[in-house]
C-alpha cells in the first residue's frame, strides 16, 4: 500500500518531457551553490497563483516536501499586504522544477555570462520549498486588490531532483531560522500603536527610562535592568484592551497608571535610586517580571473600564500597596511560580491575576472562576 500510494506521489510529481511549445520567460541572474546551478529571478504577483500549485495537503509526511498549509495564518498575512501597500515586504520564494529549464546568457563572459533569460516550459512542475504561506497569502490579497498583480516577488529556482533532495532543501532551509526575540520586535515595529505607546514609555517615564532591556526578551542573572520591553508591552496591552482612545491618551493614560503602581512598590524606586541592584530585586521579588506586568495590565484594565476618573481608580488601585510580592510569599506558589520559577503560561497569568483581583474586592470572570476553582482543587 505505501509503496502504490509512492508510486501515485511519484506520478503527481512527474512532468511529461514533451514540451506543449509555450513557456514562461524570467529575466533571471544565474547562480551556483554546491555545484549546482540555480537562477534568482522576479516574478510578477499575478503568476505566483497560477504557476505554484499546491495540492498534496492529502499525502502524508514522508511523502511531501513541505509541512500541510496552516490556513489560520493566511488572513492576516493577506491584510499585511492590503494595509500596507506602500511598505509591505516579503522574502523570496524557493521553489524546485521538475521540468526542463534552459538558460540563455546574454554574453560569454563576466557579468553578461551570469544574466539572461530563463525558459520553462508551462507544463513543468514547480514545487515551494520555502514560502508556500507567501504564496497562498498573495493568492488571497490578489482576489480582493487585482492591481497587485504587476508587482513582483523575487522566486529563487532550482532544478527537481527528486522528493529526497526536495525534503533535505526544507530542512536546510529551515534549519537554522531562529525568531527574533519579541523585545526587537516592538522596538523596530512601527506600525503597531501598542508598540510605539511602549517604547514612548521607555523614553518619557522615569519609571522605566534606562531600565528597559530593549532587546532581548529577558533578562540575563546579572542585568541591571528591571524590566523587558516584551514584558512592557504585553502589560500595556493588556491594560489598554479595548479602551478607544487615541493614541497620546493612551500613552499619557498608561504612564499616570505605572506611576500609580510604582508608587506602591518601594524596591522599584530603591533601583533607580541605586539602594538596592535589579539582581537582588529580581531574585527575591517577582513584580518586575513578565507575569506580573501583565497581571497588573489586566487587573487596570478591568477597573479602567468602570471608571475612568483618575483619583477614583487609583484609590481601587491603593490595596495593591498591601501584597506581599516577595518569592517567599507562599501564596505565589502554583499562581506566579511553579517549581521555583517563575511561570509565564497563561494559566499563570490567570491565577496571578485572580490573586490580585481578590485583593482589590474585584469578581472573577467565569473562565477565570474556572482556572481558580482548577487550582483550588489541586489540578492547576
Amino acid at each position: 500500500m505505501q509503496t502504490e500510494v509512492a508510486s501515485k506521489a511519484a506520478g503527481r510529481r512527474a512532468v511529461s518531457r514533451a514540451s506543449t511549445g509555450f513557456e514562461y520567460t524570467f529575466p533571471a541572474i544565474r547562480g551556483v551553490q554546491a555545484g549546482r546551478e540555480f537562477y534568482a529571478s522576479m516574478c510578477p504577483l499575478r503568476l505566483i497563483p497560477k504557476i505554484f500549485l499546491f495540492d498534496e495537503d492529502d499525502l502524508s509526511a514522508e511523502l511531501r516536501a513541505q509541512r500541510v498549509l496552516n490556513k489560520g495564518r493566511l488572513p492576516a498575512l493577506a491584510r499585511y499586504i492590503l494595509d500596507n501597500p506602500d511598505d509591505y515586504v516579503f522574502s523570496a520564494l524557493t521553489a524546485s522544477v521538475d521540468g526542463d529549464m534552459v538558460f540563455e546568457s546574454q554574453g560569454d563572459e563576466g557579468s553578461a555570462h551570469r544574466t539572461g533569460q530563463l525558459r520553462i516550459p508551462m507544463d513543468a512542475r514547480f514545487l515551494i520549498n520555502d514560502g508556500q504561506h507567501r504564496r497562498a497569502a498573495i493568492e488571497l490579497a490578489l482576489k480582493e486588490d487585482p492591481d497587485l498583480g504587476d508587482e513582483t516577488i523575487a522566486v529563487v529556482f532550482f532544478h527537481d531532483a527528486g522528493l529526497a533532495r526536495s525534503q533535505q532543501m526544507f530542512a536546510d532551509l529551515n534549519r537554522h531560522a531562529v525568531r527574533p526575540a519579541r523585545s526587537i520586535g516592538v522596538l523596530y515595529d512601527h506600525r503597531d500603536v501598542n508598540a510605539q505607546i511602549t517604547r514612548s514609555l521607555t523614553e518619557r517615564s522615569a519609571i522605566f527610562k534606562g531600565f528597559v532591556e530593549m532587546e532581548k526578551s529577558t533578562l540575563s542573572a546579572r542585568s541591571r535592568k528591571l524590566f523587558t520591553l516584551s514584558a512592557l508591552y504585553y502589560g500595556n496591552h493588556s491594560l489598554l484592551q479595548g479602551l478607544e482612545l487615541k493614541q497620546d491618551e493612551a500613552t499619557a493614560l498608561a504612564q499616570t497608571f505605572w506611576e500609580t503602581i510604582d508608587a506602591g512598590l518601594p524596591e522599584w524606586a530603591l533601583v533607580r535610586k541605586k539602594q538596592l541592584s535589579a539582581q537582588e530585586m529580581r531574585r527575591d521579588f517577582i513584580h518586575s517580571h513578565g507575569i506580573a506586568l501583565h497581571a497588573l495590565g489586566r487587573v487596570g484594565n478591568a477597573i479602567l473600564r468602570e471608571t475612568a476618573k483618575p483619583a477614583q481608580w487609583k484609590k481601587r488601585l491603593a490595596p495593591l500597596r498591601d501584597v506581599d510580592w516577595a518569592r517567599s510569599n507562599t501564596d505565589w506558589e502554583g499562581r506566579a511560580i511553579v517549581g521555583g520559577r517563575v511561570s509565564k503560561s497563561h494559566q499563570n497569568v490567570t491565577l496571578t491575576v485572580n490573586y490580585l483581583r481578590k485583593r482589590l474586592g474585584l469578581e472573577l470572570s467565569p473562565e477565570e472562576q474556572r482556572v481558580e476553582d482548577a487550582y483550588l482543587r489541586g489540578e492547576a
